[in-house]
Parts: structure tokens; sequence; C-alpha cells
């Protein structure tokens, strides 16, 4: 195929921009006619109604203007779409370049991509992606059979096969999309930069992942969080069976950043039919986020039933109906009814079963609601569809109104109730079972969310760790020439960390040995001392329950000679000696590091059998007390952690703080490539590590956190000009109260110029927006008044080496220096960001704020709208009006 360019006359362009990719206004197809992708995309390109110019460079399609070169265009198309041979590809990206186009779909294979692009600035989807459909602009750039209708679900897939059914099945459920986007190879642009464009669009209600591969672990972490935040996100990653650690640290990693994990695509399915049609509620449970108390009714208690075991069975709780509640429910449904959960209507009344569920979805003490409808003789079914979709269109509103879930059984005369219904926008299955896992769907989303919201800080441990006594033993064994530290030294790096450790002495020689043991007290343990056998058990390497002198003389030399045998070329350092601990539950705790996602910790069952049955927890570092108890909280044996008939309940305490603190030396150390602690005794009031083993990563290597932990070391203090003094620190999660009665405190006009409209309080999604923040691509600073703010400063980066701002200052604090100094916090973090300028939009009758911005060396200019002006600070320039807070500058009342 002749290539369709010519780019003599024409320079660089501007650079990609996201909005090129998922909202272009000008589009080119270059695709060769030999190629079979070619017809499918052409074809639904010229079919989508894609509202914008649409142009056929090179080869002629049906129902697009075509030109023979990208040099005829009239203007440089936004998008390009290629289905062309490998070898075309790099030649036609550099010359959309140079035509000034900077985004692309790659349908076919295209070796280096990657590499490609970075050579033509140009970002591209692909290779091998299934394309980009973008419904309600009409454009449909992909290998769909189906034109995707417009709607409130997002999927971004790296299968194109799965694309198709997943289209398939919307379809036929009157599900649409937002966008749709083929990730493919993931080898340019994928999830990371696709989830921070949905994260900011309003219109995307739920968003499904298809992962196979993670580029930029911490990047996905990002905007997964970012876009979880305000709307369900839900993630299947096939061909994990029996990949054990690996899969584990995938639903950890997805966990952390708010994602719900479902497996295949019946999960996916069943996931995407509750989340594109059920608002969940924002009220909390009475532990927490659990959200897992469900209410269920049904037409026929035999259904009823069915869904109260699957219910239980998946780990929910059936809600308890309140007394008070259930003379509600007598006078508003009369004619009697079992008056426990699951509520089963009496014959005849089933056309009532919408009017019930609203009433249980109303009760606090029900986070989700399971309407039930069986076919029934002689009864109005379309009466009682009519009342379920009332109910289902009032659920998941306000902090008083529980989602309602719906399964219309039967297939005869239930298929098209249940088209009908899903037409309407219920959330409706065929089965008891499949609205059950619908419900804990929604409890799963809501605890991931909450998970996502914990971000510790990079110091978490109560007690400071020594970590000036762990960089002087790996230092020690680097010199020595080894990575790995024989067994006295990881459990010395252990004790620098807080975490006990056995009673221990280091012998050079046997008799040094007795002489330990006599001061440690018999019984006793003897293990041969080696970096080269981690694994001294299996070589017959420890001896317990040592005696009396003699035991432990026969012990060594018994010891010595297996070792000899085995592993002739070991370098032994000599031994050491433990006291016998007491008798307790055999743990285990693991820092290893994945491929994809880096550093991870594992909690679970120890000593000899641990590798054999799996019964172990993963997570990310940093972990703080609550992430830690809840990592304990997902094991079998965590069961057994309260005790049973004599055997004593261990502390968890104990045992979380031990996993903090091994969190904090992956968060200390990246030097550290691994560290086990096996087995770890939990005990009443403590817990004891009884071996470990720790390696070093070569010279020069470093882990990278998935997750980065709270800046605290931003936190500083700030006195104003009349001498009062706040902290000034970033954000918090747990802010989210606070922020709230910040902003009911604050003027109603100073909110008008800080958020553009009149409002009075923040809604709960938006609370959480702006205290759930992301570090890495945001800094909000809150003045601490105490437990009160006094005011905020935010910005957030562009991706273009540039940042949007905006401050706001409690009335009581103006005229001091406050927002001056919050400010200059923004443009400090900002320059070690590398930014060039940060910039912020300001009402035009604000004259307070552009006073102020003015003042400081802002520069203003007019927009589109009239009413608004944007504000703009180059950080490369002098800065002398953020130095120090000098004359009475004039508040600004937001921005």
């Amino acid at each position: 195929m002749a290539l369709p360019v010519s780019i003599s006359g024409h320079g660089l362009g501007k650079g990609f921009r996201d909005t090129s990719l998922f909202n272009p206004k000008r589009v080119a197809l270059l695709a060769d006619p030999a190629l079979q992708a070619s017809g499918i995309v052409a074809r639904n390109l010229a079919g989508g109604g894609f509202k914008g110019a649409l142009h056929a460079v090179g080869h002629a399609w049906p129902g697009m203007e075509h030109m023979a070169t990208l040099g005829e265009l009239p203007a440089p198309p936004e998008l390009a779409v290629l289905s062309l041979p490998p070898e075309v590809v790099e030649p036609a990206m550099a010359a959309l370049a140079g035509r000034g186009c900077f985004a692309a779909v790659v349908f076919g294979p295209a070796p280096g991509l990657a590499a490609i692009c970075a050579r033509t600035g140009v970002r591209a989807l692909g290779e091998r992606s299934f394309g980009l459909c973008v419904p309600l602009a009409g454009l449909n750039a992909s290998l769909s059979h189906i034109a995707p209708r417009p709607g409130r679900l997002a999927l971004l897939c790296q299968s194109a096969a799965l694309a198709r059914a997943v289209i398939d099945w919307a379809e036929g459920e009157s599900v649409g999309f937002t966008l749709i986007a083929g990730i493919g190879t993931n080898a340019d642009y994928g999830f990371a930069g696709a989830l921070d464009w949905l994260a900011r669009d309003a219109g995307t209600g739920a968003i499904l992942l298809d992962l196979r591969r993670i580029k930029d672990r911490r990047r996905f972490i990002s905007a997964a969080r970012a876009a979880a935040r305000t709307r369900p996100v839900v993630a299947q990653r096939p061909g994990q069976a029996g990949r054990g650690d690996a899969d584990a640290v995938m639903q950890a990693a997805l966990r952390r950043a708010g994602v719900l994990r479902v497996e295949g695509l019946e999960g996916l399915l069943s996931a995407a039919e509750t989340l594109a049609r059920v608002k969940p509620s924002p009220r909390p449970g009475p532990d927490g986020a659990r959200g897992n108390r469900v209410a269920i009714v049904s037409n026929g208690l035999g259904p009823g039933q069915m869904a109260a075991d699957a219910a239980i069975r998946g780990g929910a709780r059936l809600a308890e109906i309140p007394e008070q509640a259930r003379h509600m429910l007598d006078l508003a449904l009369p004619g009697g009814w079992t008056g426990h959960n699951p509520l089963a209507l009496p014959m005849g009344q089933g056309h009532r079963l919408g009017e019930a569920a609203t009433l249980l979805g109303a009760l606090l003490e029900v986070d989700s609601v399971i309407a039930l409808h069986a076919p029934a003789a002689e009864e109005d079914a379309a009466l009682a569809a009519e009342g379920i979709v009332a109910a289902s269109a009032t659920s998941g509103r306000g902090q008083r109104a529980a989602p309602v879930l719906t399964a219309w059984l039967g297939q005869a005369t239930a298929g098209i109730q249940r088209r009908n219904l899903a037409e309407r926008g219920v959330a409706v299955f065929a089965t008891p079972e499949a609205a059950v896992q619908g419900a804990l769907h929604l409890a799963q989303d809501r605890r991931n969310r909450a998970a996502a919201a914990e971000l510790p800080p990079a110091d978490v441990m109560e007690v400071a760790p020594d970590r000036v006594r762990a960089a002087a033993i790996f230092a020690a064994a680097r010199d020595a020439g080894r990575l790995r530290l024989d067994e006295a030294e990881a459990l010395s790096v252990l004790e620098a960390y807080g975490i006990p450790t056995v009673p221990h002495r280091v012998a050079a020689t046997v008799e040094e040995a007795v002489a330990a043991a006599g001061a440690l007290g018999w019984p006793a343990v003897l293990k041969v001392l080696s970096a080269d056998l981690p694994a001294k058990t299996e070589l017959g390497g420890v001896a317990l329950g040592l005696r009396d002198a003699d035991g432990l003389r026969e012990a060594a030399a018994a010891i010595a000679a297996r070792v000899a045998a085995a592993r002739p070329g070991a370098v032994l350092r000599g031994w050491m000696v433990q006291a016998m601990a007491a008798t307790g539950r055999e743990l285990r705790l693991r820092l290893e590091d994945d491929p994809m996602f880096g550093p991870w910790i594992g909690f679970g069952r120890g000593g000899t059998a641990a590798e054999l049955e799996s019964d172990e927890s993963h997570d990310l570092p940093p972990l703080n007390r609550a992430l830690a108890l809840s990592v304990i909280g997902r094991t079998r044996v965590a069961r057994l952690l309260d005790g049973w008939r004599d055997h004593p309940a261990v502390s968890r305490e104990a045992l979380a703080e031990a996993l903090v603190g091994l969190s904090q030396l992956a968060v200390d150390f990246p030097e550290v490539a691994s560290a086990r602690i096996n087995p770890l005794r939990a005990l009443p009031e403590r817990v004891l590590a009884l071996d470990a083993d720790l390696v070093l990563r070569p010279a020069g290597e470093a882990a990278m956190l998935a997750i980065p932990p709270y800046p605290a070391e931003l936190a500083r203090p700030f006195t104003t000009r009349d001498g009062r003094q706040v902290l000034v620190r970033p954000i918090r999660p747990e802010d989210a109260e606070e922020l709230a009665a910040f902003v009911r405190r604050v003027p109603a006009e100073d909110l008008r110029y800080r958020f553009f409209n009149r409002l009075r309080e923040l809604p709960p999604a938006q609370v959480a927006r702006l205290t759930q923040i992301d570090y890495d691509r945001e800094m909000a600073f809150a003045a601490m008044d105490g437990p009160r703010i006094a005011g905020t400063s935010r910005l957030v980066l562009d991706g273009e080496g540039g940042g949007e701002f905006a401050i706001l200052v409690d009335h009581a604090w103006k005229r001091g220096g406050l927002a001056r100094h919050l400010m200059a916090r923004l443009v400090e973090w900002g320059r070690g960001r590398s930014l060039r300028r940060i910039c912020g939009q300001v009402l035009s009758e604000n004259t307070p704020m552009l006073r102020f911005v003015r003042a400081i060396g802002f520069t203003t200019r007019g927009t589109e709208d009239p009413e608004i002006l944007e504000a703009e600070l180059d950080l490369e320039d002098a800065l002398p009006g953020l130095r120090a807070p000098s004359g009475p500058a004039s508040p600004p009342a937001g921005a």
C-alpha cells in the first residue's frame, strides 16, 4: 500500500491532548483495504453518525470524504484511525505528527509501538486495539458488530472478543455507554490515561475494566483511585487461575484502589447490571462501610429463603427489622405477612412488592433491598412491575434510601417483563442468587472504597524505628559481599522495627553456644548460622528442646555433619542459640515483590506447612493499623486468633503492630527485596519472631511502592500577622466531616466565588473527592486551627507541565497573611514537581481575589466566558510577593 501522506511544509503541532482521543472533532481513517479489519472499521465509522468531520486518507471508503494525502486535509485531524500493515505504522505516525495530529488508534500488529510513539510524539491506543467508541458523539471507530448505544457505562478492555460480548449483552439489556476503549496490548496510551479522562466525566456512572497488563503501577493505582472516588469501577483479569501470589496481589492492589474485582464474564456482566443501574446509598453501616445488611421481600416464601441462603453463603447479613418498623409495615401492608426477613407477602399481594421494597429501603438498618417476584395466577404482574420501577427510581438517593435490586423469576412470561424492566432502568435479574450477587457487589464496592480512602503516612509506627541500626546491618552485609542476611542479622533488623524476637545470642563456637544457652536458660534451641542456609529446617540445621550442655554439643555435631553433607560450600558464621518460646499460634509474615505491582505484604498460617495449605491475605504497603487488622481478618486462621476451648485468644493488636513494622521497613528501605518471618508466634499479650530471612536488592536497585504514603513531612506551623498559629498540612480522608463543616461556615458569597454556583454545603461525593486525593497528581493544604479548618488551598496537575489552583479562607482568618501563605505552599509544591506554571479561573466580579493574585505576580486575561478571567503565574519567574507575608494584601474570597 502506498503511504497516503505528505509532510512537506508542516512542523510539529502542539502535542497530545486527551480530548483529541476521546472527544475529537476531526477524524482521519488511514486503512489498507487488504486487511480485514479495515472494512469493518470503515463501515462502523461511516455508519456511526459522527457529528464531526470524517475523512478517508489514501484509499476511498463509502460515507467518508476522500483525500489522497494528509497534506490535502483542510485542517489537521485530531484523531487518526490506523488499520495498516506493521511496516507502515511508523511512517504514518511520523507523517501524522508532522501534520499536527498526535492521537491514534492502532488496530493491527505494530511491534515496538511504545518506541514508535516516543519517537513520533503520537499517543496511541493499541497495538491490536478493539477500537474506540464514543456513542454520544456518534464515533464508532471499532471492530464491533453492533453500534453501542449511548448510556452511562464505560468499558476499557484489552480483549476484542470480550468487548464484543459485553456490547452484545448491553444491547440486550438496554444498557448504553459513554466510552468503549480498546487498550489492546497496552503498549502506549493505556488504562491510566483513560481512567483519568473518565474520572472527570460526569456522564459516566460505572467503569468496567478488562485487565491483562499494567505498565505503570503507581499511575494506574492513582488513576483508578481517582475514578473510583465518585463511581464504581469493576475489573476482571482472566488467565490468573493457579498463579497464587500474583493473582492475590492483583486483588490487593485493586482493593486499595477502590476497584471491585470479579471473576469471569458472568461476574463482569452481573456487576455491570447492578452498577450501571443502581446508585449505592452513601450512609455507613453500624461497623463502618460494610454495607452488607440485606433485606429481602418476595411474593412467595420459597424464593425469599433461597435469596437468604445465598446472602449468608456470600458473607452478607440479613438485616434485622426493628420492632417499630414492623408495626409500620403492619399498617402499610395489611393482610398479613411473615414479619421476618425474608419478608413474604401474602397471596395476591404481589402488586405491593414495590411499596414494601420502598419501606424497607427507608430503614437505617438496611443497606440494600432485594425484591423477588415469582409468576402467580390471577396476579397483575404489570402492576407489580410498575411498583418496582417506582421503588428503583428513588433507591440509593440520599441518606435514607437503600438501593433496590430485583429478581423476576421465570422465562415464558417473565422474560419479556425482565426486558421491559431493564429498559426502564431497573437492575433486574433472572434468579434470586443473581440478585444477591448484585447486592454483594455493592457491599464489596463500598468496602473497597473505604480501603482506598486509607492512605497511611510515610511513618505510621507509634515508636520510631531504629533506621540507623538497620542501615548499618545492611551496609555490613554488602561490605561482606552478601545480599542475603543471616538469621541473627535479620532478627536484629526486625527488632529495629519494633517487632519482638525470641531472646537469642550468637556464638562463634560450640562452647560459646553452651555458655549462651546457660545464660538464656534451658531448654534451648540451637541453629546453624549461615546466610547460605535460609531453609535450615529442611537440612536438619535446627535442634529444639536441648536441656543441657552435653545435649547441645551432640546436637551441634550432628547438625554440622548434616550441613557438610548437604551443602559443603555453605559459609558458616557459627551458631545461634535461642530460648524456647511459649506455645502459641504459628503465623507467617512476608514482604515480597510482584513484577506488576511491586512490594506486597502477606499474612497467614505459619510453620513448615505454610506453603502447602494456602491461607494468606495480601495487601500493599504502606499499612496503618486499620489496614493491618483488615489483612488479618481476611484469613481463615483469624477465627482461631480469638481463642476456643482451652486455647486462649492472641493479641490482634500485637499482630497489627508487626505488620505495620514490616510495612514501615518496606517504605524506609526500598533496597529490601524480600523479608520473611516464619514462624511468628502469637501469644495472648505479644508476638515473637522465631525465625527470619531477609534479602537485599543488588546495588543501585530500589523498589517503587504502588501506593505513595501520605506526605506527613509537609506539615508545618504558620503564624499569622496577628499572632494566631495554625498547622498547615496536606488534607487527609478523615478531614471529610470537618471540610463539610468548614464549607458551611464560609459566607455564601465566598462559596459562590470559589465554586461558581450558589450552594450551602458540598454533596458527599464532592467532599470525598476533595479529601481523598492522590498526592502524586494533586496537593491540597488544610490550615488547621486545632480540629477546625481555617483555610484550604489546592493545586491539581494538568499533565502538561501546569496545574490549576483554588483557595478558600474562613472569613475570620482573613487579613492575617494565611491566604498568601497557602498560595506560597502551592507554589513551593509545584516547583518541586517541576511545574512551569499554575493557573486558576476567577469570576470577573471577584475583585478581592483579582487584587490578591495580581499583587503576588499573576497575570490575568479574558476567556470565552465574559464573566470569567484566567489568572496564570509563571513559576520560573521571581516571586517576591510569595516569599513572605508582607503588607496588607486584600484577602481573596475564593477562586
